[in-house]
């Protein structure tokens, strides 16, 4: 029996425990698992550098060792994070609908736990600790499977947390770690089918499509980010300015940072210089078509494949159109179904964009950096759903539940 297949049976035992905790004991467990987390700041921070030096040595991008690294403070977001979960409310038992039929049989669809959910992720540590918290408050167990280049403080983090759960009175192997980084160890968890009842990947497409191309597992589909904002004939150019800043560069090594600026050829002239030289000044290089070359000679030229670029850096394509029905054509076409945004004063034109982009997540008149778990209330989230099936847009406590129906008769039998 393979180290994998043994995690997977600690996990489907765990699993079973987990989905008759009370909520009080999964509230207790988060708490401890909080306090641990602040209490062994200094050796999560260590572990992390060790990561970081390696990711300075194999060259990867900023953006990337933006993800990677973590902080003091960052360390205490994420033990806010699982006390925040804490405080949601349990979707486990949840009464989702009920009737009664003539024959006096009582119909209820309730909500349980999934049972074992499977992650696998790159170079953010932050996960293991958000997923554990979101997988247990919902009555999950969770094995985890990270990126080589946090292996360090993933497997600290999820030293400190299992540790401090299983203190608290959660069971054994409610979360486990997958030490090995090899790819054959990722390919393994993605056949673990009689043990692990759903999968979600988190990075990038690459690892995405690896995941759902190959798994034998269910897989709930998280997407990059190829986000985009719409700057309206309409808009408040004041207010578009200060959107597509704080999209692009408030943090751009994440999955809701704006990619793609598209922009209505009536106010092209006067927009675009503007959000180059506020651009300029932050540092971000822009690759224009050729309407936005002409306003914009020193920009480079956008290829084809821009516009279907998630690029996580200080890089923004930008396309002018002569529509709002160009516009939303070029975000169904290019985009990830991820988040977009529109800026406009028109009331019209925003329910438009909003009835027709195919997006998760569509934004009027506010930046896409708000797609996150934690910014629509929903506490710390699991990841981003851009699919259709059970779950889209930010995934949280009641998306890592299913349901059953429970009937209740008083000797009814079927004639």
């Amino acid at each position: 029996m393979s180290d994998i297949q043994e995690i997977g049976i600690r996990a489907r035992e765990a699993s079973q425990a987990m989905s008759t905790l009370t909520t009080e004991a999964k509230n207790r467990a988060l708490e401890e698992m909080a306090r641990a987390l602040v209490a062994r700041t200094a050796e999560i921070l260590t572990a992390n550098e060790e990561d970081r030096r390696g990711g300075r040595e194999s060259g990867i991008s900023d953006a990337l060792m933006d993800r990677l690294m973590l902080t003091e403070g960052r360390i205490q977001e994420m033990a806010a994070g699982l006390r925040e979960v804490a405080a949601l409310p349990d979707p486990v038992g949840e009464v989702v609908d009920g009737w009664r039929l003539p024959n006096g049989l009582d119909i209820k669809k309730v909500r349980v736990p999934m049972g074992v959910i499977g992650i696998i992720y790159e170079a953010r540590p932050n996960v293991t600790v958000d997923a554990a918290g979101l997988c247990l408050k919902s009555g999950n167990a969770v094995i985890l499977r990270g990126s080589s280049s946090a292996i360090n403080s993933n497997r600290i983090l999820t030293e400190v947390i299992a540790h401090a759960a299983e203190l608290a009175g959660l069971p054994s192997g409610c979360v486990q770690l997958i030490l090995s980084t090899e790819r054959e160890s990722a390919v393994e968890l993605m056949h673990l089918r009689d043990y692990v009842d759903v999968l979600i990947p988190r990075g990038g497409a690459g690892l995405i499509r690896t995941v759902v191309e190959e798994s034998t597992v269910p897989v709930i589909e998280t997407g990059v980010g190829n986000c985009h904002t719409y700057v309206d004939a309409e808009a408040d150019l004041e207010m578009a300015l200060n959107i597509v800043i704080n999209a692009k560069t408030q943090r751009p090594g994440v999955c809701n940072a704006m990619e793609t600026m598209l922009v209505h050829r009536d106010i092209a002239t006067e927009f675009l210089p503007m959000a180059a030289e506020a651009m300029h000044e932050r540092g971000v290089v822009i690759r224009g078509d050729e309407v936005t070359r002409k306003i914009l000679p020193a920009v480079e030229e956008a290829t084809e494949e821009d516009w279907y670029e998630e690029y996580l850096d200080l890089i923004l394509a930008v396309r002018v159109v002569p529509t709002i029905a160009e516009a939303m054509k070029h975000i169904n076409t290019y985009g990830s179904k991820h988040s977009d945004a529109i800026v406009t004063n028109d009331y019209e034109a925003a329910r438009r964009f909003a009835r027709e982009v195919d997006s998760a997540d569509v934004y009027i008149n506010a930046s896409t950096r708000f797609t996150d778990g934690n910014q629509y209330g929903l506490g710390a989230e699991i990841g981003i759903s851009t699919q259709k099936l059970h779950a889209r847009g930010p995934m949280s406590l009641r998306e890592l539940t299913s349901s059953k129906f429970i009937i209740h008769g008083d000797g009814q039998v079927r004639s």
